[in-house]
């Protein structure tokens, strides 16, 4: 090996988790800090842990769930036509009885 072009490697590196978590091991730098960690990682714990910087899951989420609301309130193409024409005949019906001064009788 050549002298001094290698990086100085410490033996009792500190690995630092954002959980708490630490340990040490071998490395080229004296502290290193990491998000996810043996501990926390849901490989290793059986739990489901979301590591989310960015909120990418979170607006995932909300899209699915936005999607899902408008399909519950979405009516068919029919369902709306007839909704739009009976409608339409009530206003016409209504126009009518305005102009003739009188209400449509019920009586046959």
């Amino acid at each position: 090996m050549k002298k001094d072009i290698h990086p100085k490697y410490y033996k009792n590196a500190k690995v630092i988790c954002a959980c708490g978590h630490s340990f040490t091991t071998g490395s080229t730098e004296e502290e290193i800090k990491v998000e996810i960690c043996s501990a926390c990682h849901p490989f290793y714990t059986g739990k489901q842990k979301l590591v989310d910087s960015a909120r990418r899951v979170e607006k995932f989420q909300e899209k699915v769930a936005k999607k899902e609301a408008a399909a519950k309130g979405k009516i068919g193409k029919t369902a709306k036509r007839k909704e739009l024409k009976a409608k339409k005949a009530k206003d016409i019906e209504i126009i009518k009885t305005k102009k003739s001064g009188h209400k449509k009788s019920t009586k046959k």
